[in-house]
């Protein structure tokens, strides 16, 4: 990648827009963490936004930043990242999140980005802008991840079932209650070693791009930092529309299925961070939670609701990618 002639202005400017969609990324998916453990009553609504806030941070001394590898080089050809299509992916992306969480959709802020990104890079230089075998990857696993969360949150359901069998029901929820916050500190540590990382990323292109940095240099270190604190900071927030539907509205959850869903979810995202591979912790924590409450029979998941999410998950990716080519267009009229 050759650097550019870009201001600092400019690259100060974009970095804070950056860490703004970081911070909307922990305010749009503090759901994913805290539904759970909300719904089920083990914490209120604001002790649970600041367990989970913690522990997306402490995902910054845990996670290799592979994550940020895939997004920062295998998504698009590094040879056509300039400022535009780094604003461009931004602002398509901010703006998918926000018309999601007005409505309480639980879409993913992770494939937001990816479809910024494609989208701005698509507007400059066409579909050849793209590294196809990367954002293939990403696509394939808008199914993978909830399967997997589906698929482990229901076996784990299915062992402390039989386990818990010959237990009351009080002493069952007594110990679950302290299980699920391990479960929900564990999702927290693998939603921030996913999520964060996508940003971190973003602003190591632009870095990059604009000669500050180069592509054999490691990552800043103020910019990790920078990124696992904003998203920390957005947890704190809170985006309360979307506790409702992940945390109600899917299957009825008590103790000990928080916790199955939750670890499902964990053990899917840590796979995921790993192996480099960006997913969304919506469609994880969406497929554990369906896959616990199946294990009750069919009847008991709301499929209908699934299915709108689903919907919003299909539609992520074209919808930001087409917002990201009209701000990556406006954008090279501005910056």
């Amino acid at each position: 990648m050759d650097s550019l002639q870009i201001s600092l202005w400019v690259v100060v400017t974009l970095v804070a827009v950056a860490l703004l969609f970081d911070f909307m990324n922990g305010f749009h998916d503090a759901a994913n963490s805290i539904a759970t453990i909300v719904s089920t009553r083990v914490l209120k609504p604001h002790q649970a936004v600041i367990w989970a806030a913690a522990f997306n941070f402490l995902a910054y001394f845990l996670f290799q930043l592979k994550v940020a590898a895939t997004i920062g080089k295998g998504t698009i050809d590094p040879a056509i990242v300039d400022h535009y299509i780094i604003f461009g992916a931004l602002v398509g992306a901010i703006i998918w999140n926000i018309i999601t969480w007005y409505y309480g959709i639980p879409s993913s802020s992770s494939h937001a980005l990816v479809g910024g990104l494609v989208g701005a890079a698509v507007a400059k230089a066409g579909f050849s802008g793209l590294i196809t075998s990367g954002v293939l990857k990403i696509i394939a696993f808008i199914f993978i991840a909830p399967l997997f969360g589906f698929v482990i949150g229901g076996t784990l359901m299915v062992i402390v079932s039989w386990l818990c069998r010959n237990m009351a029901a009080r002493k069952v929820d007594k110990h679950f209650r302290r299980f699920q916050l391990i479960s929900a500190a564990a999702y927290s540590l693998g939603h921030g070693g996913n999520d964060a990382q996508k940003t971190v990323g973003i602003i190591w292109m632009l870095l990059i791009a604009a000669g500050i940095s180069q592509s054999t240099d490691p990552v800043p270190g103020w910019v990790v930092f920078s990124c696992y604190a904003a998203m920390g900071l957005g947890t704190m927030f809170g985006g309360w529309r979307i506790v409702k539907t992940m945390g109600n509205r899917i299957t009825k959850l008590n103790q000990a299925r928080g916790f199955c869903a939750n670890s499902g979810g964990a053990a899917t995202l840590f796979m995921a961070s790993a192996f480099g591979i960006p997913v969304s912790t919506t469609h994880t924590i969406t497929g554990a939670i369906a896959g616990v409450g199946s294990t009750r029979g069919a009847r008991r998941v709301r499929w209908g609701v699934a299915g709108g999410i689903v919907w919003a998950w299909i539609l992520t990716v074209p919808c930001s990618a087409l917002m990201a080519a009209i701000a990556w267009y406006l954008g090279t009229l501005v910056l």
